[in-house]
């Protein structure tokens, strides 16, 4: 065990295969919706206080900018993560668990999932 092992503790020169780096963007995915809900929760307190605070909710995720944009990034991200735990069910039935397989599985939840973002960022904006 006195071997000198070479260490590469660079992330950016270690390459991941695609079905790591969608199950890394799944757990990404997770919690950015847990830390979202937060936004969403004060947005629903400030809605169900009176009439003034519902016009002022929805007057705040209608025209400004920032909110689209937590808003469309809370959606992509649960999108994202809708798709990619489909595509985590399926492993666990035992469905495409090779490696040809899970890269393509990975492929396509990586574009079903851009589509649907995009749709989205035109919905929302």
């Amino acid at each position: 065990m006195n071997k000198k092992r070479p260490v590469n503790l660079d992330l950016r020169t270690i390459k991941q295969p695609i079905s790591a780096i969608t199950s890394i963007l799944h757990r990404v995915t997770g919690l950015a919706l847990f830390f979202g809900a937060f936004f969403m929760l004060y947005a629903l307190g400030m809605s169900l206080e009176s009439e003034q605070g519902f016009d002022a909710a929805e007057q705040m995720l209608t025209e400004s900018f920032f909110a689209k944009l937590i808003a469309w990034g809370l959606v992509s991200a649960l999108l994202y993560h809708f798709f990619a735990g489909i595509k985590h069910l399926v492993m666990d039935f035992g469905h495409c668990e090779e490696l040809e397989c899970a890269q393509l599985a990975a492929k396509v939840t990586l574009g079903v999932s851009a589509v649907a973002i995009l749709l989205a960022g035109v919905w929302i904006w």
